[in-house]
């Protein structure tokens, strides 16, 4: 009996399911996106223990370093170079400095121990950069052992097709200044999957700011040993310890505290900043969560709205079907037989609805997350969790509750009555 009523109000029922599963997919992908942003996000900064930069924005300096989003961003004094290497409480660390692309990829400036971050990670394809002129690429980088990359003055990466080369790129080309492609790191799944790596020596000496040692001296990486080094926007810290990194950043973070940087009128006159990325993040997700909190409550709304207009057109739907419920009826069924047969196919049409949902939520979060990962290089897993299922269920659970009102209006009038009708 159930499913000739299906089968007889099939487009009726069709139309049920889509407005269900509409209902239902637009809250999956927001939880299932907004989670899988704060995930990758936080994967992403996991290398970084502590940023150290001039005064600015800590926003901003975040997203130019960890998730590359370069912007403009003012120089530090390079003497803190110095200060580092000589500072116990600091295992390592690596300037990263930026200003270059080829190919619409960035190119980063930095050591070669934070290229394979501090040991964690080898190359899937040959070595780290050794020398000068050498270069290692992201995993999503085009481009191959042994070519050659020719780099070009562009800070601006954003809204640039990587791999394709555009006009402004080519017009400010360093020439002579080419790298020599020696490895290629495994997937990380940040935006540094789409960076190439050289000694950040390599960067300074192509804009003519020395490389950072005394003359005479080939190698790269710390110490550097210049009497003036060049500025950098940012250094990623090492700390020895949880304690050791507590005390850099208080010491790093006092402005005016590191008098050997008001010097030089180039740099920033006010000392330094410096902090942990995931405090900044947390910030960052409280906002995500309120974006994400309206967005929920929109939905919520909007599926209150759904169920009320499937409420109303069950009701409308047991209403034309009136006529065939009094006939079983009147052959003797029980009110019990009748009430299960009108409840368990709207029942079906809600597990229908909300099953069509999930899927229909979990697609439009993968597609939603590949835009995110076009757009920015963080590689977002998309999963549903307890919330999304709890989500699901709840709708279930209250419209199938609801789904009883039209089958109880059934019996309110006589079966003679019902008959005529």
């Amino acid at each position: 009996m159930v499913w000739a009523d299906l089968r007889a109000l099939r487009w009726t029922a069709l139309a049920i399911v889509a407005l269900i599963a509409m209902a239902v997919a637009i809250g999956v992908a927001i939880g299932a996106q907004e989670r899988a942003l704060r995930k990758s996000s936080t994967v992403a900064a996991a290398d970084f223990d502590l940023l150290i930069g001039a005064p600015g924005s800590q926003t901003q300096l975040l997203m130019s370093t960890i998730y590359l989003q370069l912007e403009a961003i003012p120089l530090m004094d390079g003497a803190v170079l110095k200060a580092l290497a000589q500072d116990e409480r600091v295992a390592d660390f690596a300037p990263i400095a930026f200003g270059d692309v080829s190919r619409g990829y960035p190119i980063i400036g930095t050591t070669s121990a934070f290229a394979g971050r501090w040991g964690r990670i080898a190359p899937s394809e040959g070595r780290l950069f050794a020398a000068e002129g050498e270069a290692v690429v992201g995993a999503d980088v085009r481009y191959k052992l042994g070519d050659r990359i020719a780099p070009s003055h562009a800070p601006a990466v954003q809204g640039r097709k990587a791999g394709e080369e555009d006009e402004d790129e080519a017009k400010h080309r360093h020439a002579g200044h080419d790298y020599t492609v020696v490895g290629r790191l495994p997937p990380l799944g940040s935006p540094w999957d789409r960076a190439i790596l050289v000694p950040v020596e390599s960067v300074w000496e192509v804009h003519g700011l020395g490389n950072g040692h005394a003359p005479g001296v080939e190698r790269i990486g710390a110490p550097f040993d210049a009497e003036t080094l060049p500025g950098v926007p940012a250094v990623v810290v090492k700390p020895r310890s949880v304690a050791g990194a507590y005390a850099l950043r208080s010491h790093y973070r006092q402005s005016g505290a590191m008098a050997l940087f008001t010097a030089r009128s180039q740099y920033s006159q006010s000392g330094t900043m410096a902090f942990f990325p995931a405090e900044v993040l947390v910030g960052i997700y409280r906002a995500l969560g309120d974006a994400r909190g309206l967005l929920v409550l929109a939905s919520t709304l909007n599926a209150t709205l759904v169920l009320s207009s499937i409420l109303l057109l069950l009701v409308a739907v047991a209403g034309l079907r009136r006529r065939r419920y009094a006939v079983l009826r009147a052959m003797g069924a029980p009110r019990l037989y009748v009430l299960l047969v009108i409840w368990l196919g709207m029942a079906a049409l809600m597990a229908l609805g909300c099953v069509a949902g999930l899927m229909l939520g979990v697609g439009a979060a993968g597609a939603l997350a590949k835009a995110v990962e076009a757009q920015t290089g963080l590689r977002l897993a998309i999963s549903v969790e307890s919330p999304e299922l709890l989500q699901v269920a709840l709708l279930f659970v209250v419209g199938t509750v609801l789904s009883l009102l039209p089958a109880a209006a059934s019996f309110r009038s006589p079966i003679a009555t019902e008959l005529r009708g």
